[in-house]
């Protein structure tokens, strides 16, 4: 019941079915249960009623847990998780969904905030955001499109099925290294006199620099291949930048600056 889980389940509280959820904080199932947020709390012993499990923790919480409790979930259940990483998740979660007769789709929200935790869950948090689902080949089409149908209900955009690899080389792009160039950009002793002086450019760059660092440490680790291949990618291009002015190279400088905004003005 953190922020993903909570906001997706007040999302499709108008659903026709009967919402579980658990959180190993008591205090927020017991918000969750007042402001019927959920219908019931997760226990071991009626795991074997759910229909759909989504699992909205950590990588390693989500591994963990299903070691745990996978023999505990009815057969033909479906496990989707919402983990930022799919190769790392599905490696190890699908086994185990074989070997307990059950039914794995990786998910992906492309969704959050900078803050986390139930009280800062909405219901509109995904509202015209992508979601990205990989299916293994436990699932069937029915199964797809009970996730897509929850998925509409939330208010999803889009839903967009991709492959593990697919998903964890692309992402370390569009989502990881954007939070480690913001990162890296806020280290700037500059930073701390930037008051009076930053506008929207700033305020755009730094944004995604607000980590839950023990989650994104994770994240980082599991995709470390792709992520390290785009950090070269970026280096490299910097330094181009960095050449042209250390040369004082008026027409490479114009020639990147131009090349930059019509890849951008192309791809959106």
């Amino acid at each position: 019941m953190g922020l993903m889980g909570a906001s997706f389940a007040k999302s499709i509280r108008k659903a026709d079915a009967v919402l579980y959820g658990f959180d190993i904080h008591e205090p927020t199932l017991r918000f969750a249960r007042e402001e019927r947020v959920i219908d019931e709390i997760v226990t071991r012993e009626n795991l074997g009623e759910i229909d759909i499990l989504f699992l909205a923790v950590y990588p390693s919480q989500i591994l963990s847990y299903m070691r745990k409790n996978a023999r505990f979930l009815k057969p033909g259940a479906i496990v989707c998780d919402f983990c930022g990483v799919k190769g790392a998740i599905e490696r190890e979660l699908l086994p185990l969904c074989r070997e307990n007769e059950l039914v794995y789709i990786g998910g992906h929200p492309m969704a959050g905030k900078e803050r986390w935790g139930y009280a800062y869950a909405d219901d509109t948090l995904f509202e015209n955001a992508s979601m990205l689902l990989v299916p293994s080949e436990t699932a069937t089409n029915d199964h797809i499109e009970q996730i897509k149908g929850l998925c509409d209900l939330a208010g999803f955009g889009r839903v967009v099925c991709t492959t593990s690899n697919e998903h964890d080389k692309i992402i370390a792009y569009t989502s990881q290294l954007a939070h480690v160039v913001s990162g890296a950009y806020m280290k700037s002793e500059t930073a701390e006199h930037h008051d009076g002086f930053s506008a929207g450019s700033y305020r755009d760059l730094t944004r995604v620099a607000k980590l839950n660092e023990n989650m994104w440490t994770e994240l980082f680790l599991k995709n470390r291949e792709n992520l390290i291949s785009e950090i070269d990618e970026v280096v490299l291009h910097l330094n181009e930048y960095r050449e042209a002015l250390a040369r004082e190279d008026e027409e490479l400088l114009k020639t990147l600056i131009r090349e930059a905004r019509e890849r951008k003005e192309r791809l959106g």
